[in-house]
């Protein structure tokens, strides 16, 4: 963070209730160059069809450019690109990317940035997604904390249906204003939520929704949310209720853990209006009360029954033992996880079917290593290792499709050097 971004979130957490008045100063073409560096280089073009790469070629002529346009407030966002791209192995549709333009893009994220260093002195510890120096594994670290050690049996698990494409702009510029109040930052967040998006040559102007794929958009999501559920739960639910409750959200999901049932049913009665009150809804379809934890595994065993699970951030989460006999979480790959990976690597060997062997090797070692860096807990050992076993599978019958007259069989495939792929090691994250 620059010693000027320091100094605002300095004043942002000495002074909750101050509104800054003027950050539009701080765009200046160093701050913009400064951001630039930080940014994905590989990230694709928006409508002009201008790539990072010839952008960057004219750098500083473009930086002082869009400096001088914002000064003048001649500045004007275009459309995003909408791309559909699939929801995944196990699920049917599309859900909607937009890709700004270069420029667009860079300037989004010098603005999500001074937001960040205002913002992230409110936002609360129970919320994870989108915010520096937190990750899903902080999230599941709090989570289990809260299972195994807290008064808990009841958990709410919640889906939002269509949560960015229904984030209501009238709403998001009122939250925003609270804190920001330089007209020049308020005026280019307004510019960047209508200005719609193009799809076949047609350019579309939307009331509601902020487009997932630009750089303001996570941070705008957090705020929304935020001031929707967050503040709202610690400063209304939690005083109301009789035991203890706790949320952990991260992004759009999150789960809520109670002590008592009645608690956690008024809960969601009551979210079910404030959602409406602000044109979110929750999917009825993926939104439940369950019981779960130690104390409802107590009880539950008493009357032959157990405990169900719940999936959140790509685990699924079951009520276990120990090795001495005591409560424990357990949390392994989803189904779905396993599935949208597996998806991934057949989709690349199908694609890259002709690649010599040692460059498949290094790639699919490569997608591994991601894979288990993630989903490396304690538990997840013998799934990981069916999830490296599947690939083999995938990989030789890719080899397999090469050639009438192969020799891809089993025996000789786990002799050659080539084909080995790397194991998971069980205690990558014993402490998440």
């Amino acid at each position: 963070m620059s010693t000027q971004l320091g100094r605002i979130a300095g004043k942002a957490k000495t002074d909750p209730k101050c509104c800054f008045t003027s950050l539009a100063h701080l765009l200046t073409p160093e701050f913009l160059k400064g951001t630039w560096r930080q940014m994905n280089r590989r990230g694709a073009s928006g409508i002009d069809g201008e790539t990072m790469k010839e952008f960057e070629q004219d750098l500083d002529n473009r930086v002082r450019d869009l400096c001088d346009r914002l000064r003048k407030g001649t500045y004007r966002a275009p459309p995003v690109r909408r791309v559909e791209i699939p929801k995944g192995p196990s699920k049917v549709g599309t859900r909607p990317l937009g890709i700004p333009t270069v420029e667009d893009r860079l300037l989004q994220r010098a603005v999500a940035r001074i937001l960040e260093a205002v913002f992230e002195a409110d936002f609360l510890d129970c919320s994870y997604g989108f915010r520096p120096g937190r990750n899903p594994h902080d999230a599941l670290r709090a989570l289990r904390g809260v299972i195994v050690t807290k008064k808990v049996g009841h958990l709410f698990e919640a889906d939002i249906r269509g949560y960015f494409n229904h984030i209501q702009h009238d709403w998001l510029q009122k939250m925003v204003a609270h804190r920001i109040g330089d007209p020049v930052i308020l005026s280019l967040i307004g510019k960047w939520l209508n200005a719609g998006f193009m799809a076949g040559g047609v350019v579309t102007r939307t009331e509601e929704g902020s487009p997932q794929g630009g750089p303001i958009s996570p941070i705008l999501a957090n705020i929304y949310l935020h001031y929707v559920l967050d503040i709202w739960f610690e400063k209304v639910v939690k005083p109301r209720c009789k035991g203890e409750v706790y949320l952990t959200r991260f992004a759009d999901d999150f789960v809520v853990n109670f002590q008592y049932r009645r608690d956690a049913e008024r809960f969601q009665k009551a979210l079910k209006l404030r959602f409406k009150k602000f044109g979110l809804e929750l999917a009825e379809e993926k939104t439940r009360l369950i019981r779960f934890g130690r104390f409802a595994r107590e009880d539950l065993e008493e009357a032959g029954e157990k405990p169900e699970t719940f999936d959140f951030l790509g685990f699924k989460h079951v009520c276990g033992t120990d090795r001495g006999g005591k409560f424990t979480l357990v949390r392994i790959p989803c189904v779905k996880s396993c599935r949208k990976f597996l998806a991934k690597t057949k989709e690349w060997l199908k694609r890259h079917m002709h690649w010599k062997r040692r460059d498949q090797q290094r790639q699919l070692d490569s997608m591994l290593r991601g894979f288990y860096q993630y989903f490396g807990l304690h538990h997840c050992k013998p799934k990981l290792d069916l999830i490296r076993r599947e690939v083999q599978c995938q990989w030789r019958h890719s080899l397999r499709r090469r050639s009438q007259r192969h020799r891809m069989y089993w025996c000789y495939l786990n002799s050659r050097s080539w084909f080995d792929l790397p194991y998971a090691v069980s205690t990558l994250h014993t402490t998440v």
